[in-house]
């Protein structure tokens, strides 16, 4: 029978963030929820509005038809006087009399009823433009949760799994959101934290060993008397754990690419590729490849380690993946339409576009996977995907016309 596993030696953290107990509401079809508190509000802000409306709109009516105010005529001795009417002088008879009032009185009630219309145009335009400014100031101070949650969740897109939303207020649907999103934050902190702790732990428990058998292999070979079968043997195990060495830093790398560049310092393309074509010189001329280019200036916040792995893996794939005879290398960098851009082209065999997308995927080589190959690991192409990922970049390949790739990464400035 299979012994059980050990428990783990260290707990996972507990979370920094504990969301309260949820007391359920004695009436839950009361409960404010967004839906509700709108209702009400607009609702509110209607009825407001027409109440203001009929005021405006009774005071305009009896200012217009000046209700309690004097006529615009007065008989006197069978005589008619009008300050406003246009009556003849003289006697005039009874019929004249009244169809002269009748038009007087029908002339002031359309003047009444200009008067009335331009004059509830202007308030209904004051009370819009009030109307507005209110709903806007309303609809802010309703939806600013959801802006207290959007930067919440725009830092935490930085890598800060520490902030926390901690929404206080009504029981309502945006209360209940932000609840959840923090839980969300607090397993999702728990799980990079645990991560971060199996990267190390692995750094440590991979990279000893290692060392250690690097160090006795030297050390055996180093013996002038050791059999020449035995230092053949001593040669090719070293080269075996070199090569599980740098498999054992690439995917240490590229577990810790993955993530955000949390510290950026400026750093210069160009010196970074002048770095890696200075790493990739003497591999470069044992295979008599020729590396040429134009490093133009192109500055960017980034980690200048991680910038020069990019350049090196593609430098040192372009090398080795190159003709027998009269291959080239070809790397430019420049600061192009707010982008710094580093292209590296070389010769080499023929490949596909099926197979651009299989080059990037760990451990896949063209034509070949995870098997026998001196040349790598088969982790350049994903690590440098991974690097330029969390420097907010991308990297892309195309075929060259004639055999060989063109390869271009492109980062923010």
């Amino acid at each position: 029978m299979a012994a059980a596993p050990a428990p783990p030696s260290q707990a996972p953290p507990k979370p920094t963030w504990k969301p309260g107990p949820k007391a359920e509401p004695p009436f839950p079809w009361l409960r404010p929820t967004i839906r509700i508190r709108l209702t009400l509000l607009y609702g509110g802000m209607f009825l407001i509005a027409g109440i203001l409306l009929l005021s405006i709109i009774y005071l305009l009516a009896a200012q217009a038809l000046d209700v309690g105010g004097d006529l615009p005529f007065k008989v006197t001795d069978g005589h008619v006087i009008s300050t406003s009417c246009n009556f003849p002088p003289g006697n005039i008879s009874a019929s004249e009399l009244n169809d002269l009032m009748n038009d007087c009185v029908n002339k002031q009630r359309q003047h009444a009823l200009d008067v009335l219309l331009s004059r509830s145009l202007m308030a209904l335009m004051g009370l819009a433009v009030i109307a507005f400014a209110f709903g806007y100031a309303m609809a802010g101070r309703v939806l600013s949760p959801l802006g207290r949650i959007t930067r919440t969740a725009r830092r935490v897109a930085g890598t800060d799994l520490t902030r926390r939303i901690e929404l206080d207020g009504p029981d309502d649907e945006l209360k209940e959101l932000s609840d959840t999103f923090d839980e969300m934050l607090d397993r999702l902190e728990r799980a990079f934290t645990a991560q971060q702790r199996f990267v190390g732990n692995a750094s440590h428990e991979l990279r000893t060993p290692l060392a250690i058998n690097r160090t006795l292999l030297e050390v055996h070979l180093s013996d002038p008397g050791a059999p020449v079968e035995l230092q053949q043997l001593g040669k090719t195990l070293l080269a075996t754990n070199e090569r599980s060495e740098q498999l054992v830093e690439g995917l240490l790398l590229l577990a810790r690419s993955d993530n955000q560049i949390v510290e950026r310092k400026p750093v210069d393309l160009a010196e970074v590729a002048s770095q890696a074509i200075d790493q990739a010189r003497a591999e470069a001329d044992e295979k008599g490849v020729e590396i040429r280019g134009e490093c133009k200036e192109a500055v960017i916040q980034g980690n200048g380690v991680l910038l020069e792995r990019i350049a090196l893996n593609l430098v040192q794939n372009a090398v080795r993946y190159n003709i027998p005879e009269g291959g080239w290398v070809e790397v430019d960098t420049e600061a192009q339409h707010g982008q710094a851009v580093l292209v590296v082209a070389n010769t080499g065999p023929v490949v596909p576009a099926y197979e651009i997308d299989n080059l990037f995927e760990p451990f896949r080589r063209l034509r070949t996977e995870r098997t026998g190959s001196d040349k790598g690991v088969g982790l350049g192409l994903s690590i440098a995907r991974s690097v330029a990922r969390a420097h907010g970049g991308r990297i892309t390949a195309e075929p060259r016309e004639g055999g060989g790739l063109v390869m271009r990464v492109t980062l923010p400035i």
